[in-house]
């Protein structure tokens, strides 16, 4: 078990972005729910006030404590993706009922939270021996939404300017 686990702070839907994160990705699970004990600032007695849950084997807690701390793109969670599918399945899932696609494959999430769906090509191409070619890959990706890994690769192969 790891020592440090990241809380998310929601608004009384973190057992409901919880139940959502879990069908994204394999080895992910909700472990627990549990209700708050007795009225409290953010929750009554009986609502869900914390949910346990696993993300591609990484564990979480999300905790409804209320609408004082919304999310930032000061945190953000990156997925390495293999493909282009993937990539698209989940910029598309995460995007849908009410969340944004932003730029160089950030987007947010129906709840606010920051998601970076990252193909594991892209830091590959960067980190070419061949500067110029990592220098066209990430002027290509500076101008995408969502990462197109063939057009990042159609960068790296353009022959350099005489």
């Amino acid at each position: 078990m790891a020592k440090i686990t990241p809380c998310l702070w929601y608004d009384g839907t973190a057992e409901e972005a919880a139940r959502f994160y879990v069908t994204l990705l394999p080895d992910s699970r909700v472990e627990r729910v549990v209700q708050a004990p007795s009225d409290n600032p953010s929750n009554l007695e009986g609502s869900t006030l914390m949910v346990e849950f696993t993300l591609a084997g990484m564990r979480f807690v999300g905790l409804n404590g209320g609408p004082q701390f919304p999310f930032t793109e000061a945190v953000s969670f990156q997925i390495e993706t293999e493909d282009q599918a993937e990539t698209d399945r989940l910029s598309d899932a995460l995007t849908a009922d009410g969340g944004a696609q932003g730029s160089c494959g950030w987007l947010k999430d129906r709840w606010g939270v920051s998601w970076q769906i990252i193909p594991r090509r892209l830091p590959e191409l960067l980190a070419s021996p061949d500067r110029n070619a990592a220098r066209r890959v990430s002027l290509a990706m500076l101008q995408m939404h969502r990462i197109d890994i063939n057009a990042l690769e159609a960068a790296a192969r353009e022959p350099a300017a005489s």
